[in-house]
């Protein structure tokens, strides 16, 4: 069972960054992808970025596309979402996921095995 711990939520204010942490209890090398998703309230989860862990290729929905950039340290066991010009409808609780298979559709949640608590990142206007 693969544990997974998020960190660096917060306030920003619009335009501003921010940098998330997902660190894996375990080795990540049984990981095929990690991602993230948020979920703002009222509203449904939606995928924000995956990496598949070994071929080191990124995915993006094209709301943070050009804006956020997804990376990988093997090292750390740990998944990085560097959110770069912020947006007030960026505001959400971040949710880091992984999956065992790198499984399409990669945006769908369903595909993804493990998930962690979440981080609140909350964007000012």
């Amino acid at each position: 069972q693969v544990q997974l711990v998020e960190s660096g939520g917060g306030l920003v204010q619009a335009g501003g960054s921010l940098r998330l942490s997902c660190a894996a209890s375990e080795r990540t090398s049984g990981t095929a992808g990690m991602g993230w998703f948020r979920q703002a309230p009222g509203k449904e989860r939606e995928f924000v970025a995956v990496i598949n862990w070994r071929a080191g290729i990124t995915y993006y929905s094209d709301s943070v596309k050009g804006r956020f950039t997804i990376s990988r340290d093997s090292t750390k066991n740990t998944v990085y979402l560097q959110m770069n010009v912020a947006k007030p409808e960026d505001t959400a609780a971040y949710y880091c996921a992984a999956s065992r298979y790198f499984r399409y559709p990669y945006y769908s949640g369903e595909n993804y095995d493990y998930w962690g608590q979440g981080t609140q990142v909350t964007v000012s206007s």
